[in-house]
């Protein structure tokens, strides 16, 4: 990974213990009255000697470990690093961060300001101070990518790109996230297999009770499964899957909305054309209409 800022000062803040990095930085003094505003942010493969103390911190930030392990105290709490692991920190959040010299960390992070920083991490269950894991580590990678290629492009609208990627990779994060040691738990093995089974089969799963029986549970243990892992209802993902791809075949105007509704198992048009509404908002007469 070669090394890539956005110009030839970066701030002091930035380690130099890191093998290679790829960082940006916009604004290191934005106005007091701004909305939301990146400051910088970057990918840093670290050195076995990397080590940050810090007592305080100008910005907010979010970290994600990407690969490695190491060892984090933020504001006195001590939490491990390994992939997958997501803290912030912030202005009155002492950090700690030290990478395992065997299996050295690599992390992406973003720093950040403005009037809505604090309340948008506290509202997402990111306030200062968190440590949470993800499911979906892949998906918040490729969004810190995302962001690092817009902070490093220069262009006209980087800032407003980079404060929109913000609060998408805030989404991503509390869509994923796990809590605490979940992701070891026997249950949140088999709510990732029943998630999967779904997603892959979800065409010819007529209802959820069928779901729940190809999947080896009881639909009430699925739908505790979900209420506690996720942020929709089992019945709610397979209808939101199956809308989707309604919405995919309705595309072409050859095809009649009573054979989509057979297609993905509704019993009558009637029915389908209630649970397309109720998805989209419009029926799917009204949403041919819009092509």
């Amino acid at each position: 990974m070669e090394t890539s800022e956005s110009n030839g000062r970066q701030p002091a803040f930035f380690s130099s213990q890191v093998e290679a990095a790829r960082r940006f930085y916009l604004d290191l003094a934005p106005a007091t009255d701004t909305t939301l505003a990146v400051v910088c942010g970057g990918c840093e493969s670290c050195r076995a000697d990397y080590a940050i103390h810090r007592s305080e911190f100008p910005y907010y930030s979010i970290e994600f470990v990407a690969r490695g392990s190491g060892r984090l105290v933020l504001a006195g709490r001590r939490f491990a690093l390994r992939p997958g692991t997501v803290f912030s920190y912030g202005p009155t959040v002492s950090q700690d961060i030290v990478t395992d010299s065997a299996e050295m960390l690599v992390k992406y992070f973003v720093d950040f300001a403005g009037m809505r920083a604090r309340s948008l991490l506290r509202r997402h269950g990111l306030a200062p101070g968190s440590v949470v894991n993800v499911s979906a580590p892949g998906e918040i990678q490729d969004v810190f990518d995302r962001l690092i290629r817009d902070g490093l492009s220069a262009g006209g609208l980087s800032t407003e790109l980079c404060a929109s990627l913000l609060d998408y990779l805030i989404l991503k994060i509390t869509e994923s996230r796990t809590p605490g040691q979940a992701r070891h738990t026997p249950a949140y093995a088999t709510y990732r297999r029943c998630r999967q089974y779904i997603q892959t089969h979800f065409a010819c799963l007529k209802t959820l009770r069928q779901a729940a029986h190809e999947c080896h549970v009881d639909q009430a243990y699925l739908c505790r499964l979900f209420r506690r892992y996720d942020h929709q209802t089992p019945y709610q993902f397979l209808q939101r899957l199956k809308m989707n791809l309604a919405a995919e075949r309705l595309q072409d105007v050859d095809v009649l909305v009573k054979q989509v509704a057979a297609e993905l198992g509704f019993a009558d048009t009637f029915h389908f054309s209630r649970a397309f509404k109720r998805v989209f908002g419009r029926s799917p007469e009204a949403f041919r209409q819009l092509r």
